[in-house]
């Protein structure tokens, strides 16, 4: 499965913030946003990735991905992170 390593905390990050900041340090090697989150938020990490020729994929809810990301919160963002 795709989303293996958003459980590994050590190699991933969670937040739009964060994902914004480590698509700039150039650290991102996946990075993942909910379809049911806000667009003006992760519609910058889409295009951030898509300039940088990253892999974004949409997940179906925030909900889901703080599932996947193991977290007790819904997010609207996460990336893998380069090992």
């Amino acid at each position: 499965m795709i989303h293996e390593g958003l459980a590994d905390a050590a190699n991933r990050v969670v937040g739009v913030k964060q994902v914004i900041r480590a698509l700039e340090e150039g650290r991102v090697t996946r990075a993942y946003v909910a379809k049911d989150a806000d667009l003006t938020l992760t519609q910058r990490i889409v295009d951030r990735c898509y300039a940088r020729n990253i892999p974004c994929e949409e997940i179906e809810s925030m909900e889901k991905l703080g599932r996947l990301c193991e977290i007790d919160v819904k997010a609207a963002a996460a990336a893998l992170l380069r090992a």
